[in-house]
């Protein structure tokens, strides 16, 4: 996995100490979303910036953690397979990573 991501976006993609750890680091901030089923059958959703963008079909960059050219390669992907998404560009006074 390691290997082919940063073949394919320039970047190594470091181990993280939990799923929440990899989840803070996506690209765009409405894909930081996790689901799960906890052993006692009650679902666990981690969400670190809400749910409000994903209902609302927002696309906003997580500029402090994924770099530029990642996040604008997967919402060009994302923008074609949904053309009713709204894809915030990338902040102008964040610097390229």
């Amino acid at each position: 996995m390691h290997l082919w991501y940063e073949q394919k976006f320039g970047v190594p993609c470091p181990p993280h100490e939990s799923a929440e750890a990899a989840i803070d680091t996506f690209e765009a901030t409405t894909a930081c979303l996790g689901v799960r089923a906890e052993p006692d059958g009650r679902w666990r959703v981690y969400a670190p910036h809400g749910l409000a963008d994903v209902f609302n079909l927002v696309v906003r960059p997580n500029p402090v953690l994924a770099p530029r050219q990642v996040y604008e390669a997967k919402t060009a992907r994302w923008q074609r397979q949904w053309p009713t998404l709204t894809t915030l560009p990338w902040p102008a006074a964040t610097p390229e990573r």
